[in-house]
């Protein structure tokens, strides 16, 4: 199965995900500090069928990864889904203020 890791937020404490498949969400969280813990709760939860995420940061896809390669490289997809979010919005003149944390 493949599911989408919808992430939102910009500052600490302030970030949430969704995880959904076929657009039917599953199940998420709110008030995380970074992108990484919201990654974090996103795998940890996920069903054994489970093999693979889109991850999606602020609305833009940053990329589809299977699980043990989010799970073993948490940082770095992290860091990636702000870079290519930040890279789009800025492409686009959308101003950003996001930022990474990794508290």
């Amino acid at each position: 199965m493949l599911v989408r890791i919808e992430i939102e937020g910009g500052r600490a404490g302030f970030y949430e995900y969704r995880v959904s498949y076929e657009s039917e969400e599953l199940y998420g969280d709110a008030g995380l500090a970074s992108v990484v813990d919201c990654l974090v709760g996103a795998v940890e939860g996920m069903a054994p069928d489970v093999r693979a995420a889109e991850v999606w940061y602020r609305g833009i896809v940053s990329g589809t990864y299977a699980l043990d390669v989010i799970a073993a490289n948490v940082e770095p997809v992290a860091q990636h889904a702000v870079n290519t979010a930040e890279a789009i919005r800025e492409a686009l003149g959308e101003e950003d203020g996001s930022g990474f944390s990794d508290d």
